[in-house]
């Protein structure tokens, strides 16, 4: 064989080896899964601690302590000691998302003090429910009906209607008094990545919270007892439809948090207590949940996991919960729950970032046993036998906000039915904007129900509830809560 061609042969192989070589790496690079996900912004609030304010996981280990569980997905997250207020661990906490329905906790902490008593009697019109948006969740509410307002927090809580918080809002002083009021009371928790712009957390332009702020959020709404028994309440009867010459009879409604009822591949969580989940297709899948182990409370916040697995959001919020059940006492807090301005002493917990976010504004044992209600029945609560008896109750000592360590779960019960006839940083206008480019407002349902993608495998894309129970719109954007 002539010389060159042995060269060029050489050549060739050379060649073609180090292909084969190189090629795996190449393949490996390409298949990073976190490649096409959204990465969070350069710079975010501080508040709470400066480890906060960090990009990518936050956790200080120390002896004894588990590591944290693999493969969590959500784009942020937060585990928090409910009582003390540390921050066990975190993910990207103050990465400003779209909130989807849990942002009705925000509404409710705000609204619900003010509407009472919740036996108070409404008769729905037309109007109250005209700017519920396209594919909202619906609890099933029809005008020229009468609803108590008892039985229209638990529209709210269970099925995460749309329709139930649009009529509580107009009872309230309407739509704008309502994200205004709910804007001034985000500030005075300091949850100040949040913008309000639907009472119900369906999705708008500009409007977006973080894990951290909806933990604040749901830690405040935890001290009402009418927001804790709703928040844990699994099932209820709600008032239906009026027939002429008959008896208004009532449905079943269901929790769409699947921690508290449970689903295919999820169980109820031992010792969960609440709170609120959501879903569109702007902010994928959202949720809270506060559960106590052996004395001890933890409120949990996972928005937008990537993964494919059905009810991954339930999934990654019950092994942090666990993980941090475990770690409890083993790490070193990365940061604060910080607590109310009015309640704040200025002592500290604080890094950067403590003003609100652009466009806000300014303003002043085993397994928990799911409980069931019936819709306007007296005058007392949700009738879940005081869902959390005495739980959540504040210990304001030395201007510290804690949470009282005695939360008892709640027992089975089911009362009665009777007939019901009577909203920092120069990093905000990025991620304000990015969460405008990432969908079209009212194109999306907000629907604290579960899920994205498991809204797509029940084929349903509406706000409510993907595993279905109750009424929802038909063949609309999602927003499940």
């Amino acid at each position: 064989m002539p010389a060159l061609k042995k060269i060029a042969l050489t050549i060739t192989s050379a060649a073609l080896l180090s292909g084969f070589v190189l090629s795996p790496a190449a393949a490996a690079d390409k298949d990073t899964s976190d490649d096409k996900q959204p990465k969070p912004p350069s710079t975010m609030s501080s508040l709470g601690g400066e480890q906060l304010g960090k990009a990518g996981t936050q956790v200080n280990l120390g002896p004894g302590a588990p590591v944290l569980p693999k493969k969590l997905s959500g784009r942020s997250w937060i585990v928090a000691d409910a009582e003390s207020g540390d921050v066990l661990a975190a993910h990207n906490s103050h990465w400003r998302l779209p909130p989807a329905s849990t942002l009705k906790m925000l509404f409710a902490d705000t609204v619900l003090p003010a509407l009472q008593p919740t036996t108070l009697a409404h008769k729905v019109t037309e109007n109250e429910l005209s700017g519920v948006g396209e594919g909202s969740s619906l609890v099933g509410i029809k005008e020229d009906h009468t609803y108590t307002v008892h039985d229209l927090w638990l529209g709210v809580f269970l099925r995460s209607g749309n329709d139930a918080v649009h009529v509580l809002s107009e009872m309230y002083g309407g739509v704008q008094k309502t994200v205004d009021a709910m804007q001034a009371h985000a500030e005075e928790l300091q949850a100040l990545d949040t913008v309000v712009v639907s009472p119900d957390g369906y999705d708008a332009p500009r409007q977006v919270s973080s894990a951290y702020d909806l933990t604040l959020i749901a830690r405040s709404g935890l001290q009402k007892k009418d927001f804790r028994e709703y928040a844990a309440t699994a099932s209820a009867d709600f008032p239906g439809e009026k027939k002429k010459g008959k008896k208004r009879e009532s449905f079943e409604i269901s929790n769409t948090n699947r921690l508290i009822t449970g689903d295919i591949g999820v169980d109820p969580y031992q010792g969960i207590a609440g709170v609120k989940n959501g879903y569109t297709t702007h902010a994928g899948n959202t949720f809270t949940g506060v559960a106590e182990r052996n004395g001890k409370v933890l409120l949990v916040t996972v928005m937008n996991p990537s993964a494919e697995e059905s009810h991954a959001v339930y999934k990654e919020a019950a092994h942090l919960l666990d993980w941090g059940f475990a770690a409890s006492g083993k790490v070193t807090p990365v940061g604060q729950l910080v607590p109310p301005r009015s309640l704040d002493t200025g002592t500290g917990i604080g890094g950067k970032g403590a003003t609100p976010a652009a466009g806000a504004v300014q303003g002043p044992g085993g397994k928990a046993e799911a409980t069931h209600a019936s819709a306007s029945n007296g005058s007392s609560g949700v009738g879940t036998a005081l869902a959390i008896i005495g739980g959540l109750l504040v210990v304001l000592a030395a201007a510290v906000f804690l949470v009282n360590r005695r939360w008892p779960m709640a027992g089975r019960t089911h009362r009665t039915e009777t007939e019901t006839d009577a909203t920092e940083t120069d990093a905000t206008a990025a991620e304000t904007k990015d969460a405008e480019d990432t969908g079209k407002a009212g194109k999306s349902a907000e629907d604290n129900g579960e899920a994205g993608k498991d809204a797509e495998d029940a084929g349903k894309d509406v706000e409510g509830d993907p595993e279905g129970a109750g009424a929802t719109a038909s063949a609309a954007p999602t927003d499940k809560s």
